[in-house]
């Protein structure tokens, strides 16, 4: 489909009913796997994301999760007004936000919400379905073990993936592999709580009115310091967010030693999508553990 104004229609006509009315589009964001489109119409701006390289559940699976979140916490989190495929493209129809500057409380707001969200459990490990980390597969199989659970369906697909697609070698995947049994005690027991399953910088934006919003998630039930350790691994966010955060919830006695580990998941996300630029972190994290 080439006529990018009739795929828009479409998805108007498909999803907010026949008086619906296309006035403008423009691309606000173009990544390497999705686009993002602001379509403006008689009923207002809305948010439209489009793949075409994907299986065909990408984005039903992440407005499942968009629709779980919104359940679960008080932050902000994009209306969904419909997904599925049209043509070659994949698509989710959503609420448009409107960016602002920061409000004073953003960051303990952000951290307060998180722990919010964190604080919905059930009793296994895993999710009811499976879904996707970007265009990567997750698979959500619900286990009793937190260990079990993130050896067999975090680290090892990938890795596998990793060795397949020849990023690295197999005496590194078997480095990798020999650092599981020391792995057995270094977990905190915990309930398994909710998370966003993708929290980095890019994944929360402000509202017009200053407030945070979370996107773009990859939830299962899982530990939750997979949340925080993440958003620690580009750069971090404020420290206000902490703060607030750990006087809901705060982190158990060693959790600095165990941000390593928690990020071998999404640096092997890095790895298999963008290539071996993101091998030396995975090489470093190994190598402390070894």
């Amino acid at each position: 489909m080439h006529d990018f104004n009739e795929l828009y229609e479409q998805v108007i006509y498909q999803n907010l009913g026949p008086l619906a009315e296309l006035k403008s589009a423009s691309l606000i964001a173009a990544g390497s796997h999705n686009q993002g489109i602001r379509l403006d119409t008689n009923e207002g701006a809305f948010f439209l994301k489009l793949n075409f390289d994907h299986e065909k559940d990408t984005l039903v699976k992440e407005a499942k999760g968009l629709d779980r979140i919104r359940k679960s916490t008080f932050l902000k989190v994009p209306e969904v007004f419909g997904c599925g495929r049209i043509g070659d493209y994949n698509y989710l129809l959503s609420e448009f936000i409107q960016s602002g500057r920061y409000s004073l409380d953003y960051w303990e707001n952000l951290g307060l919400g998180l722990a919010h969200l964190h604080l919905t459990h059930q009793p296994k490990f895993g999710l009811d379905h499976d879904n996707y980390i970007a265009s990567l597969f997750q698979k959500n199989l619900e286990s009793e073990s937190w260990l079990d659970f993130y050896i067999e369906h975090r680290l090892e697909p990938l890795l596998g993936k990793a060795y397949f697609d020849r990023l690295i070698p197999l005496d590194f995947l078997k480095k990798f592999q020999e650092i599981y049994p020391k792995l057995e005690s270094i977990f905190p027991n915990e309930k398994p709580a909710l998370v966003h399953g993708d929290l980095w910088s890019g994944n929360v934006i402000s509202t017009k009115s200053g407030e945070p919003c979370l996107i773009d998630p990859a939830i299962y039930f899982g530990h939750r310091e997979m949340d925080i350790a993440l958003s620690r691994l580009f750069g971090g966010f404020d420290n206000r967010f902490y703060e607030s955060y750990e006087s809901i919830l705060p982190m158990e006695p060693g959790f600095e030693n165990r941000i390593g580990i928690y990020n071998l998941y999404p640096l092997l996300v890095h790895l298999n999508l963008f290539g071996i630029a993101y091998l030396p972190g995975i090489e470093k994290i190994i190598k402390r553990f070894q």
